[in-house]
């Protein structure tokens, strides 16, 4: 279930009433007239299934709700009655399946912007996995792959193909160019630093690196673990499971291709960076391809679903 808190301008209250009342899948409705102060208005409380939440939502913004007061949405943990448990019961779908648009467009504009935060996590994960291609270390690569940040903007590339919204795909694509090159530049400079200090080496780069020689060794298994990640990242947006995001984050090559290709550039082992390069190259299309698809997928299943459910009932 999902909570709803609105602030609505008193004119608009009734309106936006008659419309949670009429949404099957809606519970718990109160309304505090005046309760509102900033922005002055009615304070209007309901719960939603999470499966009838996108159609409530569109509804609110076409009363144009959000432009002169406030939609604010929160998930329910544990509600412990009998009428929401007849609300998801009586809404359509199931609400694993739903995809609330707005929330999915909310968090990737999020976790897309290029900040200041978002580059030093995408440099630090660089200059980890540096250390790991170079010491041939497995660890190191799959924790470079965990703390890197670059499946934000890959999924907003994905969302903004979906809902038509070139602004969150201009940002996105800035966050994962403008990311990738800095962090690669400045794992350049580190790699110049530990050679200096006689922690890197040609020769340990040069070396046979079992562990780890498959990052700048593309292949189609990259292009389909890139492609399996990028749904399984995209669906655990979509169903709110971001556990599995962890493991979507060390199963694709590409904070550690960006590494590989940043040292061996130094070094001017120019073959190994063009294989990292495109090591990276095709596991970012992957995952925006996948994404793409999934979401495509679920919102040609998701409207088939309702769809079903709507005409068994009548």
């Amino acid at each position: 279930m999902l909570h709803l808190r609105l602030i609505t301008p008193s004119d608009k209250t009734d309106d936006a009433v008659r419309l949670i009342e009429k949404t099957v899948g809606t519970t718990h409705v109160a309304v505090l007239p005046g309760a509102a102060r900033n922005p002055v208005g009615d304070l209007v409380l309901c719960d939603v299934a999470r499966e009838a939440g996108d159609e409530l939502l569109t509804g609110l913004q076409q009363l144009g709700i959000e432009e002169s007061g406030s939609i604010a949405v929160e998930n329910i943990d544990l509600s412990l009655s009998r009428r929401a448990d007849k609300a998801e019961a009586e809404a359509p779908g199931e609400g694993a399946d739903a995809v609330l648009w707005e929330h999915l467009a909310d968090a990737t504009h999020e976790e897309s912007t290029l900040s200041v935060t978002y580059l030093a996590f995408l440099t630090l994960a660089t200059m980890i996995a540096a250390c790991g291609v170079v010491l041939d270390n497995a660890i190191l690569i799959v924790g470079a792959m965990a703390v890197g940040p670059e499946f934000g903007p890959l999924a907003g590339v994905s969302t903004a193909i979906v809902q038509r919204a070139p602004r969150l795909a201009l940002r996105s694509l800035i966050a994962l160019l403008v990311g990738f090159a800095v962090a690669m530049v400045v794992t350049v400079g580190f790699s110049y630093f530990m050679d200096s200090v006689h922690l890197f080496s040609a020769a340990q780069l040069d070396a046979e690196r079992p562990n780890t020689h498959f990052i700048y060794r593309p292949d189609w298994f990259s292009f389909v673990v890139a492609v399996l990640a990028g749904c399984a990242g995209t669906l655990s947006l979509t169903s709110a499971k971001s556990g599995a995001l962890v493991g979507v984050a060390i199963s694709v090559t590409t904070v550690p291709a960006a590494a590989n290709a940043a040292v061996a550039f130094s070094y001017d082992e120019y073959n190994q960076a063009w294989g990292s390069t495109e090591q990276l190259l095709l596991n970012l299309l992957g995952i925006i391809l996948a994404g793409t698809l999934t979401l495509l997928a679920q919102k040609w299943l998701w409207s088939l679903s309702t769809g079903d459910k709507a005409a068994a009932e009548n």
